[in-house]
């Protein structure tokens, strides 16, 4: 399964005009705002291979971010994708056959009340685990695959629609609590698609060593209700090109964990040096299923999971993804091959002041 397939915006299809939504929505904005609140256009654009099992698909994508402040307490921001997904036709026939999409990941308005509060309400990203709200973009993400349990606390949509509190509870030079509670109404819009649901986390990081501990909660609360729970490891020493990245989770149906591990070769001669762009990355998984579930998007059966990678970080923001995986289940054993190209850019819609 391609890491875009995590993506928010795969779960729903919404093919509207976006280019069109983002211009009109920029244009609109710099009527209200002063010249110092310039509106920022980021994201990345990639080219991604995934053999599955013999089958190989072609993914080229384009991912931009907008985030326009408006004044000194609010800000607008959203993240769009928009793919041309080439497979092959199957039942024996020869060649390849494509599908486009286009859709909204989140479109929401940020209030800034207080250092310690933020006020947010739209659609926006579900706050459960890291991988949703940290590393589903394809300039962050080692790996083109979200891990197994991507479901898990998500609702599978990976969205809410309604509001949300967030902020730093407590902010000291050895610690810093962070802390994210939301409630998401059932929608069935066709650009914004969303389970009745309800949440949170919490999390304590203590700059001195980078290292990070935290919680999640969620319940469904239409059809099947079912909570969610998991916890979280983080360690990215100061100083260091070692990362640490781990998660649990755990639901009604089935469980699991992930642990992911990344270490840039910058020691050797420099991160600008050949050996010094390097980065390999390694992630092993498991899944649990206690019961059978179609709703969680998980394996039907236990299944083990180890992925090989190696990145490449190129001058102005390019890099190449490559990786191996080997998955074993009581349903069939598969080797996964991917690699991909991401460049990510940043430019202002206007010159500001």
């Amino acid at each position: 399964m391609s890491h875009l397939s995590h993506c928010p915006a795969f779960h729903s299809i919404r093919r509207i005009p976006l280019a069109v939504a983002l211009i009109l929505t920029v244009a609109l904005l710099g009527q209200y705002a002063g010249a110092q609140d310039t509106p920022l256009i980021s994201g990345g654009i990639g080219f991604f291979s995934n053999t599955n099992g013999g089958n190989t698909t072609y993914l080229p994508v384009l991912s931009p971010v907008l985030a326009a402040p408006i004044g000194p307490h609010l800000l607008v921001e959203s993240r769009a994708t928009i793919l041309e997904t080439f497979f092959p036709k199957g039942g024996g026939r020869i060649g390849y056959t494509s599908a486009p999409f286009l859709g909204i990941d989140y479109l929401q308005g940020d209030f800034l009340v207080s250092p310690h509060l933020t006020v947010v309400a739209g659609e926006f990203l579900t706050p459960f685990g890291t991988y949703n709200e940290r590393l589903t973009p394809i300039w962050i993400g080692n790996f083109e695959d979200g891990p197994l349990i991507f479901g898990l606390g998500t609702m599978n949509t990976a969205m809410g629609v309604g509001g949300m509190l967030r902020g730093s509870a407590v902010s000291t030079p050895k610690y810093s609590i962070d802390y994210a509670a939301y409630f998401s109404a059932r929608s069935t819009n066709q650009q914004f698609n969303a389970q009745r649901s309800s949440g949170g986390q919490a999390s304590i990081y203590f700059p001195a060593t980078g290292l990070e501990v935290g919680a999640s909660y969620g319940r469904r609360l239409q059809n099947a209700q079912q909570n969610f729970s998991g916890f979280l490891v983080w360690w990215e020493p100061i100083d260091s090109p070692f990362r640490f990245r781990s998660e649990f989770a755990h639901g009604e149906h089935s469980q699991g964990y992930w642990i992911e591990t990344d270490y840039r070769l910058s020691h050797f001669g420099g991160p600008t040096s050949t050996i010094g762009r390097l980065e390999p990355v390694f992630r092993v998984q498991q899944t649990f299923r206690n019961s059978p579930d179609a709703t969680d998007s998980l394996p039907s059966a236990d299944t083990q999971r180890a992925d090989f990678g190696l990145d490449y970080h190129f001058a102005h923001e390019v890099r190449i993804d490559s990786s191996y995986s080997r998955q074993f289940s009581s349903t069939g054993n598969r080797n996964v091959w991917q690699t991909g190209i991401v460049y990510r850019f940043l430019f202002p819609t206007w010159k500001g002041k």
